[in-house]
């Protein structure tokens, strides 16, 4: 997050705990102002038509602020940067599969039994040499 998006963040908090307290400090519509300030000393407090006007218009004022650190935190949110792989990130080429070592015979394959196979050295007639050694 950038400093920015924090500061838009915590503004936003603090608004929205200060919206909860004026709307729990507001009296309803059958409540008297006594119960909520004291017999009527609500007057010389907030002007002479009482808190209704002043805790109205700063909810309405608070709800304005809101909005905005809303819209603003929606803007900010969908700037993030793009996701990258992991390769991309560390800027190395995947690995490609290693060359046969110098000297080393081809691996071969036949299609026929016994085809592609290489003979034994001391076999000169194409046939397996004996399991049990020298042949005697």
């Amino acid at each position: 997050m950038t400093t920015i998006h924090t500061l838009v963040l915590v503004l936003h908090v603090i608004v929205g705990v200060m919206i909860v307290g004026l709307v729990l400090v507001q009296r309803g519509k059958g409540a008297e102002t006594g119960a909520a300030f004291g017999s009527g000393a609500s007057a010389t407090v907030f002007g002479a038509k009482g808190s209704a006007n002043f805790l109205s218009r700063s909810t309405a004022v608070l709800a304005t602020v809101f909005f905005a650190t809303s819209l603003s935190l929606a803007y900010l949110g969908g700037q993030r940067p793009v996701a990258r792989s992991l390769i991309e990130q560390t800027g190395a080429a995947p690995a490609a599969t290693p060359a046969p070592a110098e000297g080393a015979a081809p691996a071969t394959t036949g299609s026929a039994p016994g085809e592609g196979v290489q003979q034994g050295a001391g076999s000169q007639t194409g046939s397996p040499a004996p399991a049990g050694g020298d042949g005697g």
